[in-house]
């Protein structure tokens, strides 16, 4: 099946500097993916868990969103979660990882993992 390619942008989804280089890092590890895909998937504490993949291709159906020299994927029910969403990066050793904060949830939990529309 061939893959149709659909583009998105910035409004979708926005890495802060600081995620931008760290997911370029972690791309540059491992020479076998190209892409982050970026998921939203049911569970954790407070309903909906985000997910953060490394992947090689994407998948049929796919939002592209171009970010500087990355490329993150959103499959397109995540993307009805994201919209507007800002994932960030902070090295910190408490409270450090990756954390997102999204216009459209109504309650998230502590950790910053899990949220609830």
């Amino acid at each position: 099946m061939e893959h149709t390619q659909l583009l998105s942008d910035e409004r979708l989804i926005k890495l802060t500097e600081a995620a931008h280089k760290k997911v370029l890092q972690l791309l540059s590890r491992d020479n076998t993916k190209n892409y982050l895909r970026v998921k939203v998937t049911g569970g954790g504490c407070s309903g909906l868990s985000y997910e953060l993949k490394l992947v090689e291709a994407p998948e049929p159906l796919d939002l592209t969103v171009n970010c500087k020299q990355l490329q993150i994927l959103i499959d397109s029910k995540s993307a009805l979660y994201l919209k507007g969403t800002l994932l960030d990066y902070s090295n910190k050793m408490i409270g450090g990882g990756f954390k997102f904060s999204n216009p459209n949830a109504s309650t998230s939990c502590s950790c910053g993992d899990s949220f609830n529309l």
